[in-house]
C-alpha cells in the first residue's frame, strides 16, 4: 500500500530526535517539518496539516521534557505524534481513544443495508466483500441487485456472489429498481437471513438522477443503514462527495476503496473524516478478503510499522479453531499431518501474507518483498499438493514414518509432482511445528503451567502439587522470556493493588507503541534501526519468529513458522 510510504517518512522524522542530546524548540520544529512535508506528499489538506502541527506542539510541554530522561522525552513526543495521526483520520476520537458509537448488525434480527455510491467508486465489489466479510463471522447474508441502469450490473453481482457463496436475487425482466428492492427484501426476510445488502445503481449523469433512486429505495425498505462508497483515489475532493451525500440521504457509513496503490488515500481519508463522517471499511485490494475494517488507531499503527493487535486477535478470531481434535493434539504436544494441513489451509484462508505480518508489531510492511505474496501462496498450494498425495494413514500420523520409511517420501513426491526436496523440506517444517508443540503441550508443557499458574493465583494458592520453590522458578522462567522493564511495570502494577495480569489494552500501553513485540521479548528490535532483527533470530526467518509465537500463546504458533515459508531456498 503507498500509504506505508508516508508510515516510513513519520518514523523517519521521528527517528530524527534519536540523535538528539535533548528535544528543545529547534529540534522539535525540524521534526514537525518533516511531518508536515510527509502528509501534504501524501495529499493531506494543508489546513489540517497545520491544525495537526499546532496541536502537537501544545501537547508537548517543552519545559516538562527538559527535566525527563531523554527516552522518556522521546516517548512522550511520539506519543503526541501518534495520538494528533489518529485525531486527523477520524475526529471522533476522544483523548481516552474511545470513538462515537457505529451501527453494527445483530444477530438473530434482519438488518437491512442500502449502497450507494457513484458509478466506478466499487460499490458493488464492495457489497460482496461486505456480505463475505459478515458471513465469516456467523451471519446469514445476502445480497439484492437493484441496478437496472448499468449493462451487466445483476451479471457482476451474480459471479461475485456465486464466487463467495452468497445467495443473491436480482432481475434481467424488471426494470423498476423499487420493486426489485422490496421483493428481494421481502423474499430474504422471509427466509430469515440477518444481512440483506442492497446494491445500488450509481450514477455518472446528473447526481439529482441518482439521489431521486436512492430516495425512492431508501424510503420504501427502510434501511438500518445507509453505506456511501467512496473512491480512494480521488484525494481532498472527497470531502465534497461525502457531504452532498450526506446533506441528501441518510448516510450512517462510508467505505473506502482501492486504497492498495494512489498516493491520494491519506487525503481521502483525512478530507472525508473532516466531515464527521464515520468510515467503517477501506478496501485494500481486489480480493474477496482485501475488506479491512476501520479502527484510527489500528490503522495510524500499522501504517507506521507499530502493529495491529485488534486486528490481528479479529483474523485468527476468524479461522473459527474450534477442532476439538487439533485442541487435543495441542494439549497433549501431540502434531499431526493433517493438523499441519488444517493449519494452512486456515493461512491461506486469511489472504495475503504481508497484511498478516503487517499487523505484527515491529513488523515491516514490505516484509515480503516484491512478489512475496503470490510466491508464499504459490508455495502453500504446493505443500497442500504433496499432503493431499498422503494416505489418512500417514495424515494421522506424527511424521515418524516417514523417517523410518523414505519410500513413502519418494511416492510423496511422485505423486504430488514435486522434487524430491521439496517433500524433505516440507517434513522439516512440519518436524518443527511438532517439536514447537511438544514443549508446549503435554504434561510438563509451558501451557499446563500457565494454566496451573492462573488457577493458583484465582486460587490464593500453589497449583497441586507444586512447591513454593517450583512455582517460583515457574515464574522466573516466564519473566525471562520478558523485557526487563515490562516486567518491572507489571509487578509495580500489582503491588499497587491491581491484582492480576494486566489487560491487552495494559499490555500495549506498556510496551509503547514503538518497541512492539521487540520490546515484550527483550528482542533486539525494540526501536531500534532494524527491529525485524531481534524478531527473526536469524537470517533463516521461519526460527525465531516462530519461536517468539510460542513464547507469546499458542494461537499465533502457525502462523509464525508460515511467515518464514521463503526461509527453505529448494521451495522455488
Amino acid at each position: 500500500m503507498v500509504l506505508n510510504d508516508l508510515g516510513r517518512k513519520i518514523n523517519s522524522a521521528l527517528a530524527s530526535l534519536a540523535h538528539k542530546p535533548a528535544i528543545d524548540a529547534e529540534a522539535l520544529d525540524a521534526m514537525l517539518k518533516d511531518l508536515c512535508r510527509a502528509l501534504l506528499e501524501a495529499d493531506v489538506n494543508v489546513k489540517l496539516v497545520g491544525a495537526l502541527r499546532t496541536n502537537i506542539k501544545n501537547l508537548v510541554n517543552l519545559d516538562e521534557l527538559a527535566s525527563a530522561p531523554i527516552a522518556s522525552q522521546r516517548r512522550l513526543v511520539q506519543r503526541a505524534v501518534f495520538d494528533e495521526l489518529v485525531r486527523l483520520v477520524d475526529p471522533s476520537v476522544g483523548a481516552t481513544g474511545a470513538t462515537t458509537d457505529r451501527w453494527q448488525p445483530v444477530k438473530g434480527k434482519p438488518n437491512v443495508i442500502m449502497f450507494v455510491g457513484l458509478q466506478g467508486s466499487g460499490k458493488t465489489t464492495s457489497c460482496t466483500k461486505l456480505a463475505y466479510y459478515y458471513a465469516k463471522k456467523g451471519f446469514k447474508t445476502a445480497m439484492v441487485c437493484t441496478d437496472t441502469f448499468r449493462a451487466g450490473a445483476f451479471d457482476q453481482l451474480k459471479q461475485n456472489a456465486t464466487k463467495a457463496k452468497i445467495p443473491y436475487y436480482g432481475s434481467y425482466t424488471e426494470t423498476d429498481p423499487v420493486q426489485i428492492a422490496v421483493d428481494g427484501v421481502a423474499r430474504f426476510k422471509k427466509d430469515k437471513f440477518e444481512l440483506i445488502i442492497i446494491d445500488t445503481s450509481g450514477c455518472h449523469v446528473t447526481e439529482a438522477e441518482l439521489f431521486g433512486e436512492m430516495t425512492s429505495i431508501a424510503d420504501v425498505v427502510q434501511p438500518d443503514n445507509i453505506i456511501f462508497v467512496m473512491d480512494g483515489t480521488i484525494g481532498q475532493s472527497a470531502e465534497i462527495q461525502a457531504r452532498n451525500f450526506k446533506n441528501a440521504v441518510n448516510v450512517g457509513s462510508i467505505v473506502m476503496t482501492k486504497m492498495d496503490g494512489h498516493a491520494k488515500g491519506g487525503g481521502a481519508i483525512s478530507a472525508v473524516a473532516a466531515t464527521g463522517s464515520p468510515i467503517i471499511f477501506i478496501g485494500t485490494g481486489e480480493h474477496m478478503q482485501d475488506l479491512e475494517r476501520f479502527d484510527a488507531r489500528g490503522f495510524i499503527s500499522k501504517m507506521m510499522g507499530m502493529g495491529d493487535i485488534g486486528g490481528l486477535v479479529e483474523k485468527l478470531q476468524d479461522l473459527k479453531l474450534e477442532n476439538k481434535d487439533f485442541i487435543k493434539h495441542m494439549e497433549q504436544g501431540v502434531y499431526t499431518m493433517r493438523d499441519f494441513r488444517e493449519q494452512l489451509t486456515n493461512m491461506m484462508s486469511l489472504g495475503p501474507m504481508s497484511k498478516i505480518m503487517s499487523m505484527m508489531p515491529g513488523m515491516p510492511a514490505d516484509l515480503m518483498g516484491a512478489g512475496g505474496d503470490e510466491m508464499g501462496t504459490k508455495r502453500m498450494r504446493k505443500m497442500l499438493a504433496v499432503m493431499d498425495s498422503m494416505t489418512d494413514t500417514e495424515l494421522d500420523s506424527d511424521g515418524q514414518m516417514f523417517k523410518d520409511q523414505p519410500t513413502r517420501v519418494e511416492r510423496l513426491a511422485r505423486g504430488a509432482g514435486s522434487p524430491l526436496v521439496e517433500v524433505q523440506m516440507l517434513l522439516q517444517m512440519h518436524a518443527q511445528f511438532a517439536g514447537m508443540v511438544k514443549k508446549m503441550g503435554g504434561k510438563n508443557g509451558w501451557m499446563t503451567q500457565m494454566k496451573q499458574m492462573q488457577q493458583a493465583q484465582q486460587g490464593g494458592g500453589l497449583p497441586k502439587g507444586m512447591s513454593p520453590q517450583q512455582m517460583a522458578k515457574m515464574q522466573k522462567q516466564m519473566a525471562g522470556k520478558m523485557n526487563p522493564q515490562l516486567v518491572k511495570q507489571m509487578r509495580a502494577r500489582m503491588a499497587g493493588g491491581r491484582g492480576g495480569m494486566p489487560s491487552m489494552d495494559e499490555m500495549m500501553e506498556m510496551m509503547g507503541g514503538a518497541g512492539g513485540l521487540a520490546g515484550l521479548m527483550g528482542g533486539a528490535g525494540g526501536g531500534g534501526a532494524n527491529p525485524l532483527a531481534g524478531l527473526m533470530g536469524g537470517a533463516g526467518g521461519g526460527g525465531g519468529l516462530a519461536e517468539m509465537m510460542k513464547n507469546m500463546g499458542g494461537a499465533l504458533g502457525g502462523l509464525g513458522g508460515l511467515a518464514g515459508l521463503g526461509g527453505f531456498p529448494g521451495m522455488k
